[in-house]
């Protein structure tokens, strides 16, 4: 009897952290749909929605790596949102768009 009752506990904690995940990855998606689309209408681009998930997660990375080469920001500080966050992952964005039409990917 025993044992049945730790592998319910075990699965049970199991769940809720995958559930945690799913929440997390899901929140990561919504992040960068909503910077992808803000640094687009700053920078006057027309995108999919792909791409403003795409750019707005790959803007946050590069925004906050520049801030934490800065000294006002820290990469392992994790996932809160914050308007400071969120102006960082938007400058971050609209540096990679800039970026992109220097070398002519878009426009």
């Amino acid at each position: 009897m025993r044992f049945g009752y730790n592998v319910n506990v075990c699965m049970t904690k199991m769940y809720k952290e995958i559930g945690i995940m799913l929440i997390t990855i899901l929140l990561w998606l919504l992040f960068g749909a909503l910077v992808g689309w803000l640094a687009g209408i700053i920078m006057k681009s027309k995108g999919s929605l792909l791409r403003n998930i795409i750019l707005g997660i790959v803007g946050s990375i590069v925004g906050g790596f520049i801030a934490s080469l800065l000294g006002f920001g820290s990469l392992d500080a994790g996932f809160s949102f914050n308007i400071v966050n969120v102006l960082i992952s938007i400058g971050g964005a609209c540096l990679l768009i800039f970026l992109a039409r220097l070398l002519n990917f878009t426009k």
